[in-house]
């Protein structure tokens, strides 16, 4: 049945909107294969990790002790930035101009904190999470690890960095030094200089948020970006190119794209883009959040029944309007969150959906997987025909991915024959990494590894 078809059949269905417990679905069978370039026997698998992340206590040993490593075929490094002079850089700065360099590659580890329990010794070259990341490679061969650069508050200078020629190569060849050849700043530390970070990192992933359309107040927008940014992947493509001759090496290139299908064609040269990419990944999220008056699915992979919001998203929709505009399904890699979107003041009719809210939760209503499960006092809903849970309280509302929606959307990846999918952000599952599990299982159904 085509995508199409299988919408109209989704909203024409009735939602069955019923307290449920959790019961595990029956693995989906056969491997699509579309594995591209990246050195994977299997579908994709990629999760962000953050920068900031290991100041709650998510370490990168976390991603190993979890069982969560040896599930994954990619992690995606967040975030890079971008100066003001269109270049990757590393500092100690806040804000927008500003990096986390004592993060990235100075703050020392203890042996319980590290991969391999060893401790950091005294003036060591490199530390901090490029050196955990290191290690969990070491731990885990196939692991490829690329660096994001950008994000949601650091693609404040894309636009520069990509305006002309000149400012293509000079942006491409600092990311290549810093990042793939590890020539890291010395800073303030002992950490760094010269190939210190050399071998962490098997390519870059651009997130610019976004091309010719307006991301975080500040940013620096045109409508050249669109053009532009084929231009910058070609560069990138071509530098890449070059160094992996002198190192006998394939190094990635991957980008994080926009999910509002009316954004496509303002933002991207479809399927252009796709020449230079290993492959691409789609935001599957965020569809609908707290910055709306009124509570909604965020990532549901059909339009269900009932929603008459004026952007009505769905995940299916993201794909088609990809797909239609000539985007290769082995390079589409689906967004899946391992966190929610929650309102309150939400009066108890529907168990809460598509109802006016009057408040935000604190943390603005974003919360991790982990947390909105072990709420007291909620009920779980779903919408079986569009692919979508939530938790309601009778004031408080949640929407969410948990094991049973993610297992329904690795079915629709493999069905699809998709490139795979792809994780924002994995601090937010369970210790023991139950989200994660659910996707690997249901995407891998022989190996069930």
């Amino acid at each position: 049945m085509s995508s199409r078809l299988r919408q109209a059949a989704a909203v024409v269905a009735a939602a069955v909107l019923v307290p449920v417990a959790f019961v595990p679905v029956a693995n989906a069978s056969g491997n699509h294969g579309n594995h591209g370039n990246d050195g994977n026997d299997r579908p994709r698998a990629v999760g962000y990790y953050t920068q900031w992340s290991n100041y709650s206590g998510f370490l990168v040993k976390n991603v190993h002790t979890s069982g969560t490593a040896r599930k994954l075929t990619h992690i995606n490094y967040a975030f890079g930035n971008v100066s003001a002079d269109g270049k990757c850089f590393e500092a100690n700065l806040a804000g927008e101009n500003g990096g986390d360099a004592w993060a990235d590659y100075q703050r020392p580890y203890s042996a319980e904190e590290s991969v391999d329990g060893k401790a950091d010794v005294a003036g060591q070259r490199l530390n901090g999470n490029f050196n955990q990341l290191l290690k969990l490679k070491k731990k885990h061969p196939k692991l490829k690890t690329l660096i994001s650069l950008g994000g949601w508050t650091w693609s404040t200078y894309f636009s520069d960095a990509a305006l002309t020629a000149q400012s293509r190569r000079t942006f491409v060849a600092s990311c290549i030094d810093l990042y793939l050849k590890g020539n890291l700043p010395t800073l303030d530390s002992a950490q760094g200089g010269p190939g210190s970070g050399y071998g962490v990192f098997d390519g870059i992933d651009l997130d610019w948020e976004w091309p010719s359309t307006p991301g975080e107040p500040g940013n620096i927008v045109r409508p050249e970006d669109k053009r532009n940014f084929t231009l910058l992947l070609a560069e990138f493509r071509k530098q890449l190119d070059a160094y992996g001759k002198k190192t006998h090496r394939h190094y990635l290139l991957t980008s994080f794209l926009a999910a509002n299908p009316a954004q496509i064609d303002v933002d991207y040269e479809v399927p252009k883009i796709f020449k230079y990419m290993d492959f691409a990944t789609i935001q599957g999220y965020d569809l609908h959040g707290t910055w709306e008056p009124t509570t909604n699915h965020q990532s549901a992979l059909f339009l269900p029944d009932g929603d008459t919001s004026a952007g009505a998203f769905s995940v299916d929709l993201v794909v088609d309007a990809y797909r239609s505009r000539g985007a290769p399904r082995s390079k589409l890699v689906v967004g899946v969150p391992f966190y929610g979107q929650g309102w309150t003041g939400v009066p108890d009719v529907n168990h809460g959906l598509f109802q006016p809210a009057t408040l935000c939760p604190v943390g603005c209503g974003s919360l991790n997987y982990r947390d909105i499960k072990a709420l007291p006092g909620f009920t779980t809903y779903r919408d079986r025909d569009a692919g979508f849970a939530w938790r309601y309280n009778g004031s408080t509302f949640y929407t969410y991915d948990d094991p049973q929606v993610m297992r329904t959307k690795a079915r629709y990846i493999e069905r699809e024959r998709l490139g795979g999918v792809m994780i924002w952000s994995l601090d937010g599952d369970t210790p023991d990494g139950e989200l994660m599990s659910a996707l690997h299982m249901a995407l891998n159904p022989i190996a069930q590894r």
